[in-house]
């Protein structure tokens, strides 16, 4: 007689899902200074892991055929053999090339992990296979909640707790450690079912016997695939949506994960009540949250925000809990989970992969939510014509009714909106939502009075940035650029940060502007470096944007930019921003990380290099460590400076640059510019340092009526390749402004 182990084998799945998912940001941190932090960096490890994942599912899927001891010796023997990849490090693959970067992320994380991750992915359905192998052991499904909840343990301890209090190597020996422990659990685990005579190894008849109780169809299976598919690509695509045009903030892409991580465990728990509720409920948040899916700018953030992954979570839950309603017999769960690993995959290759290449916005997101209220489970909300219109003749009247005057509403919305008449607007778009909720009996009504809601709410933005301007998408994020004729200058925005901006008129558009003005920090120590640095001096810009900083450049100097994003380059090639062509035409562009290249260049090449490179207001942290202070510091010369940029938002920098500078034996000063937005300025914050302390105070005394501070006190941590975590300077207040 045998016992079903169920809490050995909670244990098993728990210990392993928390490894995946722990495994995933300790990869792109390992990766990130040869990736960089953009938010399709991320889209692209996402990608990966879910084509592992699909490959795990189906290597589960395929030994789920041989004898269940044979299983229990392969996948251990398989998994011990693996720990020979072990620690885990960042494999030595080549660049691509510039604007390859889509291929060569996913070969090099595929080449870095791939073999622990793919042995690790198998553990869910065949743990819950070999529970299941007991007659006794009841359900094996509701284990995939305590897989996910692992999963979810596992993406949120790496953010608070694992980064903070431990260096890289650290981190990957402990993991590493945590890989062996769950061996020893799978040796517990075969000792348990060792002697279980499972259905399997009585022949394939049973099998054959179980797929005559439960068919599966191709129409089951594609249900399957497009429910798995759906979420899947949202919560890619909520990411990328946030980042880009409601709150540019750093760790942002942890909540739609963790929250699309947690709709599993509770659309497959064991007590389906909480699954119930947030479906019924699904209906109405997703009109009430959806709606709101196209909106292209950061006004309200804080609430579009929360939308967005209450909106994520509910859908998620809600189609999450129809796939697991439609789930087979246990005899054929590997394909049951096989079938919804490439539903993952293909939500993913749609938004990491197709996405960035055929919209010149995050349109992959409203699509994706109309393609969710096209499955959501209706419910009662589907029915309630049953008791009140009782003929054909009726039901057309109230269906052609409410549309007429759902398409009138959403005019007088979008003329609402475009006046800013909030209240007014407000109050239309939830009548708009009770309109669609009486029309749920017929789903094409529905979605066309969901549609009408998204355009309503959005039209003032895309209008505008079509009207005025133009959209570019690339692999590193969505660029704008847009012309303000009242305040006559021209604006390249990154998601919702501004990156560079050039007056209009002629006589105007050589002058410095945005975070660069003549009295910003770097204004003051480019337009004095003659004069500091003697003639001929050779200037290093990381970070292109607009190319305002080269109408700096004197006639004697040498001026090189650095900018990974050939997007960026093409802005001043044809003319979009002029700066580049007017002041320093003859300048070269470096298209690459520039860390990397100023470490493969000859060193002593600069008399100043500035750092200019964010990411929106993500921050790129590899930019910002000790390795590349020192890469920096070795470009210039002796008496040379470097100037970073630290304006941000979210996270407070300057205590990071004192412990980089206090490290470094350097000197700094810092410049807080707040100049009249009236002449195209925004305000900035840069840290100037040397080497040498009589160059910093040159560079100082050189503007007296500039006002340069120390920095503040140091953070007490310097960052690292090995070590750098954003959360201890977080500005919480930030998320409320």
């Amino acid at each position: 007689m045998t016992s079903s182990r169920r809490p050995l084998f909670v244990t098993a799945i728990l210990v392993g899902s928390f490894l995946l998912f722990l495994v995933q940001p300790l990869m792109a941190r390992l990766a990130l200074p040869r990736l960089g932090g953009a938010p399709n960096v991320w889209n692209s490890a996402m990608l990966v892991y879910q084509a592992l994942l699909l490959g795990g599912y189906a290597y589960a899927h395929v030994i789920g055929r041989f004898t269940l001891r044979r299983q229990l010796v392969l996948h251990t023997g398989l998994l011990a053999v693996a720990a020979l990849t072990l620690p885990l490090t960042l494999a030595d693959l080549p660049d691509f090339g510039p604007g390859l970067e889509v291929f060569w992320v996913p070969a090099l994380l595929f080449a870095s992990v791939g073999p622990v991750f793919f042995l690790i992915s198998a553990q869910a359905p065949l743990i819950q296979r070999w529970y299941s192998a007991d007659p006794a052991a009841g359900d094996p499904y509701p284990l995939y909640a305590a897989s996910n909840f692992g999963s979810f343990a596992g993406l949120i301890s790496y953010p608070i707790l694992i980064e903070p209090m431990l260096p890289l190597g650290r981190q990957s020996l402990i993991w590493s450690f945590g890989y062996c422990a769950l061996i020893v659990l799978l040796l517990f685990v075969v000792r348990a079912r060792w002697q279980t005579i499972a259905p399997d190894d009585n022949g394939r008849s049973t099998q054959a016997a179980a797929a005559g109780r439960d068919p599966i169809g191709w129409r089951r299976m594609g249900l399957w695939l497009v429910l798995a598919a759906v979420p899947s690509g949202l919560m890619l695509s909520t990411t990328t949506h946030l980042t880009t045009d409601i709150v540019a903030m750093p760790l942002l892409w942890v909540i739609p994960l963790g929250l699309y991580l947690l709709s599993f465990s509770v659309a497959f728990a064991e007590n389906r009540a909480l699954a119930q509720i947030i479906t019924r409920a699904a209906p109405v948040v997703l009109l009430l949250a959806g709606g709101m899916a196209m909106i292209s700018q950061s006004e309200g953030g804080v609430w579009l925000l929360f939308a967005s992954v209450a909106l994520l979570f509910v859908i998620s839950v809600a189609l999450h809990s129809r796939m697991y309603e439609l789930r087979p017999d246990p005899s054929r769960l590997t394909l049951f989970y096989l079938v919804m690993s490439a539903g993952g995959v293909l939500g993913g290759l749609f938004t990491a992969l197709f996405a960035p290449l055929l919209f010149d916005w995050v349109w992959e997101h409203p699509l994706l939510v109309l393609a969710a209220a096209a499955l959501i489970p209706l419910g009662r909300f589907a029915t309630w014509q049953l008791r009140f219109v009782t003929g054909d003749m009726q039901r057309i009247v109230v269906l052609g009714g409410g549309l007429l005057l759902a398409f009138g509403l959403a005019l007088v919305l979008v003329n609402a909106t475009l006046r800013d008449a909030d209240g007014l607007a407000m109050a239309i778009y939830v009548a708009l939502a009770v309109i669609a909720l009486v029309l749920t009996f017929n789903r094409a009504a529905l979605l066309a009075v969901f549609a009408c809601m998204m355009i309503g709410t959005s039209l003032e933005g895309h209008g505008s940035a079509y009207a005025h301007g133009e959209r570019v998408r690339s692999y590193f994020g969505v660029y704008t650029v847009s012309d303000n004729d009242e305040a006559g200058f021209r604006m390249l925005a990154h998601g919702t940060t501004d990156h560079g901006r050039q007056f209009l008129k002629p006589e105007k558009r050589r002058q410095p502007t945005a975070y660069y003005g003549p009295n910003a920090g770097v204004g003051l120590l480019l337009g004095g470096a003659s004069g500091l640095m003697g003639k001929g001096a050779d200037i290093g810009i990381v970070g292109l944007g607009a190319g305002t900083l080269a109408c700096y450049r004197e006639p004697d100097q040498t001026y090189r930019f650095y900018e990974i994003d050939p997007a960026i380059l093409e802005f001043s090639t044809v003319g979009k921003f002029t700066f580049l062509s007017d002041c320093a035409p003859d300048s070269e562009t470096v298209i690459g990380d520039a860390r990397i290249a100023l470490e493969q260049e000859t060193g002593a090449q600069y008399d100043v290099l500035v750092v200019d490179a964010f990411s929106s207001d993500s921050i790129p942290l590899h930019l910002l460590t000790r390795e590349a202070l020192q890469t920096y510091r070795r470009s210039i010369r002796k008496d040379g400076a470097i100037a970073i940029h630290i304006s941000n938002r979210f996270i407070d920098l300057e205590p990071v640059l004192a412990a980089l500078v206090r490290d470094a034996g350097m000197f700094a000063a810092v410049r807080a510019d707040f100049p009249n937005s009236v002449q195209g300025l925004t305000p900035s914050i840069w840290v100037v340092m040397s080497p040498r302390e009589a160059t910093l105070q040159a560079i100082t005394a050189a503007s007296p009526a500039a006002t340069w501070r120390k920095p503040v006190t140091p953070a007490q941590t310097v960052w690292s390749d090995q070590y750098a975590s954003t959360l201890p300077h977080f500005r919480w207040n930030a998320l409320g402004s």
